[in-house]
């Protein structure tokens, strides 16, 4: 009404008016209409000057509204632009671009488009080899996050990429852990083959863990397994693991070699040209280790040359494979050169040598007393 009575400067006084309140009260859109329909009305008006002025007096009041938050639309374009990238072969410069955005601080973006997102990061910075950066960002996903089954498939994808990038460092039980929640993946359960193939996996890269209190307790959980007894020649070689008996090397190949370098990824040339032969000597390690703790557990000392012969293998690397299990605190041992006679004895501090002795001291001492109250009876009884 005031436009048609020709009444301009009024109804630019209440648009401006208007456009403050919206403007405080952080309506964006409501001020972006309100700017729309100022100029439009300077335009329609002809007053180009004051419409310029106005322009720039509208420009700096905008900017009061701060940030305009479009960092989610720019994510997508980045990922987008990264598979441009990637579909001209620049792998490096697709990982570097997608690697740029810090994806988990966006409050805007859901989470399950946040996860995709930092999968597609950990995929390229595999692709790229670049094993430290990508270590860091697998580390900002929450495997909580897949105990929803609606997010099954990220959550396939998810340990996929960390089995990848845990086998580059060769940890084998980090790599056991993801192949066991594959296995209790729905839809891996759901599948005879997958399961089974999911669960030869994961008693495989067991076998090839470093021994710890964690790995052996592992061990003996997925003996009771109840799929295990569909695979009996895996669980076989978990019980053999697991039962304080020597193994010897070579029954121990003729018996399963065969099965694992066929079955699993592990130890098949095909699938793992460059690393299967060297994992199954790590494999081969782990049984003499194994063997070493064994006889640990029930010599208080040994000679060096009969502790070679029982786990096959010269002296000289029966000695190397002995302190390393030293070193790493699995065993106590020390190995006098000159008789060649290992001692298995556990070194004691002062603290526990003293207790000890008190403990002892206490011993004789019951037993003196009960014997002297014993002999005091009879000559009381004799007496009689």
């Amino acid at each position: 009404m005031l436009l048609k009575a020709g009444k301009i400067e009024t109804a630019l006084e209440q648009c401006i008016a208007l456009e403050k309140q919206a403007r405080m009260a952080s309506d964006a859109i409501s001020t972006g209409r309100l700017l729309e329909a100022m100029v439009d009305l300077l335009a329609d008006a002809g007053k180009w000057d004051q419409l310029s002025k106005h322009l720039e007096t509208m420009t700096k009041k905008r900017n009061q509204l701060k940030q305009i938050y479009v960092e989610v639309e720019r994510a997508r374009l980045t990922k987008e632009l990264a598979r441009i990238e990637e579909s001209h072969g620049n792998i490096a410069d697709a990982a570097s671009v997608l690697q740029e955005l810090q994806v988990e601080t966006y409050g805007s973006m859901e989470k399950k488009e946040k996860v995709e997102f930092m999968l597609e990061q950990i995929r390229l910075g595999l692709a790229k080899k670049d094993y430290i950066r990508t270590q860091i960002i697998s580390k900002k996903i929450s495997p909580k996050f897949f105990n929803d089954e609606a997010h099954e498939a990220l959550k396939l994808k998810y340990y996929q990429l960390m089995i990848e990038l845990n086998l580059h460092d060769d940890q084998y039980l980090n790599v056991s852990k993801h192949y066991w929640e594959v296995f209790n993946t729905s839809s891996i359960q759901a599948d005879e083959d997958k399961r089974l193939l999911a669960l030869k996996h994961t008693v495989a890269y067991l076998l090839l863990a470093t021994y710890d209190n964690e790995q052996h307790d592992l061990m003996c959980r997925r003996k009771l397994v109840k799929d295990m007894e569909k695979i009996p020649t895996y669980l076989d070689m978990l019980k053999a693991f697991t039962t304080p008996e020597l193994l010897r090397w070579d029954e121990f190949c003729a018996r399963y070699e065969t099965i694992l370098r066929t079955d699993t990824d592990a130890f098949n040339k095909e699938r793992s040209p460059l690393k299967a032969d060297k994992r199954w000597e790590d494999l081969h390690s782990r049984l003499v280790e194994r063997n070493i703790r064994v006889i640990a557990g029930y010599y208080t000392k040994l000679r060096l040359k009969r502790m070679a012969e029982l786990i096959d293998l010269d002296i000289e690397k029966t000695e190397k494979y002995l302190s390393d299990l030293v070193v790493n605190k699995t065993i106590t041992a020390k190995i006098d050169r000159l008789e060649g006679i290992v001692h298995f004895t556990v070194t004691k501090t002062p603290t526990e040598i003293l207790n000890d002795w008190s403990y002892n001291t206490k011993c004789l001492m019951n037993l003196i007393n009960q014997s002297t109250h014993l002999i005091n009876k009879e000559r009381v009884l004799h007496a009689m």
